[in-house]
């Protein structure tokens, strides 16, 4: 323990020396960075693919899952799309610097507030090698250094990744050490990180649950928590059919593994025998395993019963629990009892129960007849994201560059005692 505490203190050490040069270096730089990061991904795209294959080699030998293989593997398009969510990343306005508030007191002290970096951020992840991108732009182009810790699944990846990221940054003027891994797949170096108050100002937790409690339950350095995802789709008695197979056979099918997937859906007692049939023809047709209340098995005796259990878990997988709510009201203390503060969505032709379902739902992403899937910093326009904060302090939701600085006042005076 002791040698692992002193391995990630040094790491931690030079971040902070690193992010103090970093607070203040200059857009076009960060930017250069960034560019210079991203044409290397696309050089080095055979090492890091050959360092992959080994990962995903080891996870199949253990007996994982495929939709988490799915998560851990690499290609030569997904390494395309990490580089160029790092160019995307260089056309988001800096938030560093920017004045959102000012005034001038009536004894002559100008005061601003401006966005600053948080200093170093902790990031603690599992499977997806894209997080090691996603998380070295977004905390550069807001002028920190990051301290990575990945899962042990994709160790090799992630080494390789950092490794080309780390000799971009630094060649094109970034100080050396602003991005550090921690390549410790002991499981005590997460909770010395989440002790690490003083070198590490914030710890974002991305992955499953337990994780993320690990990290809570852990830290004495604030974190900020990403929330797992069961999400849910409530179909109220005016929902068009059509479009609402759709949207629901999307929100659970076009990548269940991630955390917007659906997991959990709710359908108005009044067209439950006709629109039950339909929607369980609809999902069975792409695999999807069903889980049914006692009233859905009265109307679909096939289905397998689901369990208390069932409505608060997080599949990630095509498995899905339905529920029938006798109106609106059921189906909104369903969602509140059982949701993790993530997405959820109402599929309806009713304004008024539109609006209720987005005033009382407690959820960081509420949606009207659209799929739990947009919640995404790339589809609300942030670029990318560093993950999806269920909590309700700083931020909530898809969070973007801004969600990674926090704010100084700036007070000029002239000589003002008090």
């Amino acid at each position: 323990m002791q040698i692992i505490k002193e391995n990630i203190m040094k790491k931690a050490t030079a971040a902070k020396t690193a992010s103090r040069t970093l607070a203040s270096i200059p857009t076009e730089v960060k930017n250069n960075a960034l560019l210079k990061m991203a044409s290397a991904l696309e050089a080095h795209a055979d090492e890091i693919l050959a360092e992959n294959a080994l990962d995903v080699d080891a996870a199949k030998a253990k007996g994982t899952r495929a939709s988490y293989i799915d998560r851990l593997t690499l290609n030569q398009k997904r390494i395309a799309d990490m580089a160029e969510g790092l160019r995307q990343t260089v056309e988001l306005p800096d938030p560093i610097g920017v004045i959102d508030f000012q005034t001038v007191r009536p004894n002559g002290l100008n005061i601003r507030r401006v966005r600053v970096p948080f200093g170093v951020i902790g990031i603690i992840y599992e499977a997806r090698p894209n997080v090691t991108v996603d998380a070295a732009a977004l905390c550069l182009k807001s002028g920190n250094a990051c301290l990575l810790r990945g899962g042990s699944e994709a160790i090799r990846s992630n080494m390789k990744i950092v490794e080309v990221l780390q000799a971009a940054a630094t060649e094109a003027g970034l100080p050396e050490h602003s991005i550090e891994f921690v390549d410790i797949i002991d499981r005590d170096a997460v909770i010395i990180m989440c002790k690490m108050r003083g070198l590490i100002d914030v710890i974002i937790p991305r992955g499953g649950a337990g994780l993320i409690r690990r990290v809570v339950e852990n830290a004495s350095v604030p974190v900020i928590e990403t929330g797992t995802g069961v999400c849910h789709i409530f179909v109220d008695k005016t929902a068009d059919f059509d479009p609402a197979i759709k949207i629901i056979i999307n929100a659970k099918t076009s990548r269940p593994s991630v955390c917007n997937a659906m997991e959990t859906l709710l359908i108005h007692a009044d067209i439950a025998k006709e629109f039950l049939p339909l929607v369980k023809t609809a999902l069975e047709e792409k695999d999807v395993e069903l889980r049914g209340c006692g009233r859905c098995l009265e109307i679909v005796p096939t289905m397998k019963a689901a369990t208390e259990e069932d409505w608060a878990t997080e599949y990630g997988d095509l498995t899905l629990s339905i529920k029938i709510v006798d109106d609106i009201d059921a189906a909104i203390e369903h969602i509140n009892r059982y949701n993790t503060q993530h997405s959820d969505s109402i599929l309806t032709r009713d304004e008024n129960n539109a609006l209720k379902f987005q005033q009382q739902v407690d959820a960081a992403a509420v949606f009207v007849n659209a799929s739990t899937r947009f919640t995404d910093g790339f589809e609300f326009g942030f670029g990318a994201e560093i993950g999806i904060s269920t909590q309700k302090l700083h931020a909530r939701g898809p969070m973007g560059l801004e969600a990674l600085t926090t704010m100084k006042y700036l007070i000029n005076g002239n000589g003002q005692i008090r």
